[in-house]
């Protein structure tokens, strides 16, 4: 069965940028298994996994306009460390859910400065070209529960009104 609108793919992955660091990979796990056509995954590995089989493997380049998106200098910023309420230690890289007009937005912490705190709200990924080495492990039609639901129901788990 080929990839298309509302089937379930599993494939094992391992992402890297492109100083060839592995950035993450379901090597050791269970594939990452997802509803395709529903935006659950970058778009740029989804319209690359579109009309594949399981079995098959590739290797796919995303730019960041596909992927996580450019790095948006806006959602960067400095705030006073009493911002931080309960937080003695604030470290780089430490990430905080921020509360911002548009809702919750998670920050990574990028650098402190005596009272200064400097926050980013781009995911960790914005800016990188992606490169995906997959395996397709398996494809299946979706349920009509999945498929109206956008996502893939795990084993036994229990159908519920969203």
């Amino acid at each position: 069965m080929q990839i298309a609108q509302n089937s379930v793919v599993s494939f094992h992955y391992t992402l890297t940028n492109n100083e060839g660091e592995v950035l993450d990979s379901s090597e050791g796990r269970d594939p990452l298994t997802y509803l395709h056509g529903a935006g659950n995954i970058i778009p740029g590995l989804e319209k690359e996994l579109e009309g594949r089989q399981s079995g098959e493997n590739l290797k796919v380049t995303v730019e960041p306009a596909e992927g996580y998106g450019e790095t948006q200098p806006g959602l960067m910023q400095e705030v006073p460390r009493d911002a931080f309420q309960g937080v003695d230690d604030i470290q780089p890289g430490m990430q905080f859910q921020a509360q911002t007009q548009g809702g919750p937005l998670m920050v990574t912490v990028t650098q402190v400065e005596g009272d200064t705190v400097t926050v980013d709200g781009n995911h960790p990924l914005a800016g990188q070209t992606l490169n995906f080495d997959v395996e397709i492990a398996e494809v299946r039609e979706a349920s009509e529960e999945e498929a109206e639901h956008g996502h893939v129901h795990g084993e036994g788990e229990q159908e519920q009104e969203h």
